[in-house]
């Protein structure tokens, strides 16, 4: 089964047709049958741009349930020391606290396939070994 871990920009992008990604994530998540992973601080992100809207934190939390996706709770005491290390790793990338528990689901899943418009930050950050993440909306627009 595909798996890919989803990031807040492509989530937005998703759920507004005029973001200027919306048509790309759109098709890419249109043919998709696998399973999508994020965070609850994902989520957190994603709920404050789209509230803007006043359908958007509708759209959002039925979009997650009806897709199913999976969220991961990355906010315990371990976690958070965690996510803050890695922060402070690449701060000068920089890093968020939504980027940070990306990265530690992906070690925990062993999954390093993930949807992002972060192109820039995902391509830079590394998870454990030095392992490198695919940007999936760059393999699928080639």
């Amino acid at each position: 089964m595909t798996r890919w871990l989803f990031d807040t920009g492509p989530l937005v992008a998703y759920l507004n047709a005029r973001d200027p990604a919306h048509e790309a994530v759109a098709e890419l998540l249109e043919d998709f049958n696998g399973q999508l992973y994020t965070t609850g601080a994902v989520l957190t992100e994603a709920m404050y741009f789209v509230s803007s809207s006043p359908l958007g934190p509708r759209l959002l939390s039925e979009f997650v349930t009806s897709a199913g996706v999976q969220i991961f709770d990355l906010a315990q005491p371990p976690a958070l020391r965690a996510a803050t290390r890695l922060m402070e790793t690449y701060s000068d990338t920089p890093m968020d606290y939504a980027d940070a528990t990306l990265v530690l689901l992906a070690e925990r899943l062993k999954c390093f396939d993930i949807l992002t418009l972060d192109r820039r930050g995902f391509s830079t950050y590394r998870a454990t070994r030095n392992r490198t993440f695919r940007l999936v909306l760059d393999t699928h627009s080639s």
